[in-house]
């Protein structure tokens, strides 16, 4: 084995090199004295999302996710409530509400599903989805994945499919158990980290968000309105004034009606744009958590037909 152009090399993280110079001229009882008994020094966090303050921060270990998020991060933007924080880069676990007083150490974080990672900080108010956050990471895992092992190579693939159909209204029982399943035994065999950690953001997301798995799976409803598949549009013929802005907008022409008569949205054709509601005058069009149940109707349909070819 070789370094780098055949010579001797160093291989460590720009943060660890970073501090040396300080640890030789203040000492390393100066730079143990902050920290916990077991996480010395400081750490380096990429703080951002839905906070006042973001950017990259330097605090002692052992400092609480509370301190991190409201005191250094100023807390929430807006009127907007803390849901979930997302720690250790796209393979870190997701955090609540009920964790804001624990020191984040090496320990504290794996103890609860999370990890120290990269030091990424992703904050969430209330209106994500967690079943939309787990998707997003796993779609970067799987892009990451270098192929080497199987486990990652194919069992993210797996995870990843089967949250695009939760995701998409397809979900059905089992689907929680089986991204268990997957998830355990991918972090148990694959070769290296990336491979070991990628089910964390689904793993924790089910441990402490499995209620919003339940109802994508079983009510087919988003409730935070993030999946469009379920969620809907619908116009309120009280507060509407049959000013036809929003069928003129419409870019699948699945809006109708009159003046006289107000206008309806055909849900069959909808594609969940948003186009309607953002240029209704009158805010007469709003999200709907859930599946329409003209569309539920057509899909269980078209799933009864699928299930009489196959038989």
């Amino acid at each position: 084995m070789q370094g780098l152009y055949k010579k001797p090399t160093v291989v460590n993280n720009v943060e660890t090199l970073g501090n040396i110079a300080t640890i030789i001229l203040k000492g390393a009882d100066w730079f143990a004295s902050m920290g916990t008994e077991t996480s010395k020094g400081t750490k380096v966090f990429a703080l951002t999302g839905d906070i006042r303050n973001t950017g990259l921060v330097e605090v002692p270990m052992g400092i609480t996710l509370r301190e991190l998020i409201f005191d250094v991060g100023g807390g929430m933007i807006g009127d907007h409530k803390f849901k979930a924080v997302q720690l250790g880069g796209p393979s870190g676990g997701c955090l609540t509400t009920q964790h804001l007083d624990v020191p984040i150490d090496y320990e504290s974080l794996k103890e609860r599903g999370a990890m120290m990672g990269s030091g990424g900080v992703i904050v969430m108010n209330e209106e994500k989805c967690m079943v939309n956050v787990a998707k997003f990471f796993m779609e970067f895992c799987v892009d990451e994945s270098c192929g080497k092992c199987s486990p990652c190579k194919i069992g993210l693939k797996q995870m990843l499919e089967i949250l695009k159909r939760i995701d998409s209204g397809y979900g059905k029982e089992g689907d929680i158990e089986e991204l268990q399943h997957l998830g355990e035994t991918i972090s148990k065999i694959s070769l290296c980290g990336l491979g070991q950690t990628a089910p964390n953001p689904v793993l924790s997301t089910i441990r402490y968000f499995r209620d919003e798995y339940e109802a994508h799976i079983r009510d087919k409803s988003c409730a935070n309105k993030v999946c469009p598949d379920l969620m809907h549009f619908e116009i309120d013929k009280d507060k509407c004034i049959g000013c036809s802005l929003c069928a003129r907008k419409c870019p699948v022409s699945c809006i109708s009606g009159s003046r006289e008569e107000k206008y309806t949205i055909n849900q069959l054709p909808c594609i969940k744009c948003g186009t309607c509601m953002d240029v209704c005058p009158v805010k007469a069009i709003s999200k709907i958590p859930g599946m329409h149940p003209e569309v539920k109707a057509m899909r269980e349909a078209e799933e009864l037909q699928k299930q009489n070819q196959e038989e």
